[in-house]
């Protein structure tokens, strides 16, 4: 027999109470340690990942069930684009849309003293074309003029207006108009790219 065990054997029954106490708990103390909590690690950490699986389920459940009116808002969006590229016209039209202006004013009566394009304001994916006009007549065509302008199916914006040389002519309120008039195109995807990297050159 192991002389160690021996020695147990022969003490007096408390301590070998105690003993048996002291080996249970350390065994005790090495379950917890190497058994019990790694489990419990791995287990909070599975249940992190579980929550975190339910969100990206509860979040993915959501948008499908959202897809028939975020479809809907896609098409609508579309529309709303399609029917803006019919009022913003394309390089090649500009040239007719001024003209289409001059014409205007012309049939409402007007004299153009200043008729003159200037250079265009680049933007994100559309330009500015702005345009200064002076033009004289009488206060009755001026009105017609910028009314038929704002009827047009491009957009023309008409700004700083002043008038000038106001004058009675037989009987007729005659003035000299001052404003500018800009519109609005749409630029290409070549155009774009090269803003783009001039952008980036700067």
């Amino acid at each position: 027999m192991d002389p160690t065990l021996e020695k147990i054997l022969k003490l007096p029954t408390k301590q070998k109470i105690l003993i048996l106490v002291l080996v249970s708990i350390i065994e005790a103390a090495a379950l917890v340690w190497f058994l019990y909590l790694p489990k419990q690690t791995e287990l909070s950490g599975l249940k992190a990942e579980l929550s975190k699986l339910e969100g990206e389920i509860n979040e993915k459940t959501r948008i499908a069930n959202n897809l028939p009116k975020l479809k809907m808002e896609y098409e609508q969006l579309n529309q709303e684009l399609a029917q803006a590229l019919t009022e913003l016209p394309n390089s090649k039209e500009i040239p007719s849309l001024l003209t289409s202006i001059t014409t205007l004013g012309k049939n409402a009566g007007l004299d153009f003293l200043t008729f003159r394009p200037k250079g265009e304001a680049v933007k994100d994916f559309y330009a500015d074309v702005p345009v200064d006009i002076i033009v004289s007549g009488s206060y009755y065509s001026v009105a017609n003029f910028f009314a038929a302008v704002a009827n047009l199916s491009r957009i023309v914006n008409i700004n700083n207006v002043a008038f000038s040389d106001i004058k009675s002519v037989n009987n007729r309120m005659m003035t000299k108009v001052t404003c500018l008039a800009t519109t609005f195109r749409f630029l290409d995807k070549k155009e774009i790219k090269d803003d783009k990297k001039a952008t980036q050159k700067k």
